[in-house]
Formats: C-alpha cells, structure tokens, sequence
C-alpha cells in the first residue's frame, strides 16, 4: 500500500457512499497503482481500457473491468448506470512525443475526438467530475524554470497540443455544463510500487532504460547532449514517483467530491536532476557499471523542464514522499530479477 497523507485517508473513508470511480486507462502504468490505492482505501472502481497498450494482469482484481473504447458511448453510458459513476479519472492517451508527429491522426483521434465523446457521454449521465492527466508537454519551451500554471501554452508536437486541446473543451464545459475538472499536469512519472512498474513497448523513459542497461539487457544507455547550460552539461528533467502521483489524483478527486472549482494543477519536484546525475543513482542503487554513450542533441529537447508544484501542496495538501532519485530508483530496481529480466507488471499510462 502506498503511503497517503492524513487527508487522503480521512476523505477516502469518510465518504460513506457506495457509488464507484471509474478509471479509463487503468490497466497503464499510472492508472494501475491509481487503482490499487483507491481499492486499498475502500472506494469502488470500475475499469474501462480497451488494452491496446495496457495490461489485463495489472489490474487490481477486486475492480470491475470493461474491455473497449472511451469513445463508445453506448458502453460508457452502460457502465455509469450499471455501476453508479461519481467521478472519473481518465489515463486513457497514446503518449508517444516521436508517434505523435509521425502519425497525428491516430492521437488526435484517441486523445482528443474519443476523449470528448466520453466526456459528452458523462455529462449525458451527468457525471460531471473528472480528473485529467495532462502534461507539461502543453508548455513547450520554457520561457521561466520553474514553470508554474501560468506559463504560456504553446506545445512543440501533436501530443502536447491534443492534451491542451481537450484542456480547453472541458474549460467550455465548465462554463456551460457544469463539468467539473482537475487537469493534473504531469512532469516525469516513474519509479515503482511493490505491485506495478512500467511495462512499455517500446520503451522509451530515462529510468528503465537505464536499469535495462545496468541489468545487461542493452549494451548502453545513450546520452542527448553533453553541452546544455547546466552544471554537468546534459539536459535536466523533473522526476515524480508514481505512488506520489497516484496520491495527488486521490486529492484531486476529493477537491471536486468537496465542491472543489475546476483546476489546472503541476506536478513536479521542483528541482530537477540531469540526466548524468540520474546514471550516477543508478550506479549506486543496483551496484553494478552502466556504459555510456555520448550523443548529439535531439532536436527540440530543452535544457531544462522543472515544475513550480506549490499550487499542488497549497490546494489540494499534495504531500510527495518519495523525492530522492535513489528512492525512485530502487523501488523500479526491484522488478529485476538476478538474471537481469524484468517482471511483467503494468503498461503505459
């Protein structure tokens, strides 16, 4: 069980209510551990993945699973009178930056055209509360470090700009509906918890891949840059454990059960490590060498991406407890076995 604040665990045992919460996209990464705490702390959740990317074994087997699409209407409507739907967190998005532009449609249709009948079908049974994972790709390049809500949006790829679009559909929403929402913007979401870890094909985030390397199962770990204006040169990102991001989408989903307006909330550590310091924790965490190779810049990848996460702690009481790059490391650490293969766990987010 991952570790909740005291405010969390009042609110999830004090709601004396039966209705459930229902989670697209959790049979990913971070709709997974998601759903282990709410179950862990009494709620009732109901599942809706179609598995494309997900993983049937990651979820939590006390949930109610709905195999398909968020944009089946017919079936998301189903499922709110089947079940009594309070609210709704929806993890459900291709996020694949490099996809993303080699084939737009495929994300606008899934992360913005789907996303909007689900949402019309939860206002149709007006179920109108609604966590977002967003994403600090909605910035695009950093004109301030940190960078706070009211950053300029201005994304670079397809990806950032179908996560800001829907942004904005639910800002219309509120406006003329009534639709509540908690738009999360994610920094990097990693590490593990004792029952999920990322499971992604391909891979393509800093940590696993570097654990794939320190466990033999590539030859290297490539570094983009060596010349950024940071202190060791190479380029520097913030890094949120996944236990603590499922606490802060607990919060939001409180927020908005207490009467909470509609939000758009950071979450990041505020700090930042290079990608040269993250190797060196990893160096240390699993006690063996991880080869290097030094490469050019890829284009368009700032030298930094740090979030200002005060808004988080102030209004929703975010409290992230696992903020060392050793600690994030070691709990991924432990999905490998001696042989160095890595247990299935969860999928993408």
């Amino acid at each position: 069980m991952n570790i909740l604040n005291p405010q969390v665990l009042n609110s999830l045992r004090g709601t004396g209510t039966n209705m459930a919460i229902l989670l697209t996209g959790g049979a990913g990464y971070i709709g997974s551990v998601v759903v282990d705490d709410l179950i862990d702390h009494g709620r009732e959740v109901v599942v809706l993945d179609n598995l494309s990317r997900g993983h049937r074994a990651a979820v939590n087997e006390n949930a109610k699973f709905y195999e398909g699409d968020i944009g089946d209407r017919a079936l998301v409507g189903q499922i709110c009178r089947e079940n009594e739907i309070e609210a709704t967190m929806h993890f459900s998005a291709l996020a694949y930056v490099g996809e993303s532009v080699e084939d737009p449609a495929k994300y606008y249709h899934n992360n913005a055209v789907q996303t909007i009948a689900l949402i019309d079908e939860l206002i149709a049974q007006n179920v109108k509360k609604f966590v977002f994972s967003s994403t600090c790709a909605t910035y695009g390049e950093p004109q301030q470090i940190p960078i706070r809500e009211i950053h300029p949006q201005k994304p670079e790829n397809p990806y950032g700009w179908t996560k800001l679009f829907v942004e904005r559909v639910m800002a219309d929403y509120d406006r003329a509906y009534g639709f509540k929402y908690v738009a999360l913007r994610y920094f990097n979401a990693c590490g593990a918890t004792e029952r999920r870890s990322e499971n992604h094909d391909p891979e393509t985030h800093l940590i696993p891949l570097i654990l794939d390397a320190a466990a033999g199962k590539r030859p290297h770990i490539s570094v983009f840059g060596s010349d950024y204006p940071t202190p060791d040169g190479t380029a520097i990102r913030d890094y949120i454990h996944v236990s603590d991001l499922s606490q802060a989408h607990l919060l939001a989903v409180d927020h908005l059960q207490r009467g909470g307006d509609s939000e758009f909330i950071n979450l990041g550590n505020g700090q930042g490590f290079s990608v040269l310091e993250v190797i060196e924790a990893a160096k240390k965490v699993t006690d063996r060498d991880i080869p290097l190779v030094m490469e050019g810049r890829r284009a368009g990848d700032p030298s930094r991406l740090v979030g200002d996460s005060t808004k988080a702690r102030e209004l929703l009481g975010w409290d992230p407890q696992l903020t060392s790059m050793e600690q994030i490391i070691s709990s991924a650490w432990r999905w490998y076995d001696l042989e160095g293969s890595k247990e299935q766990s969860a999928g993408n987010v």
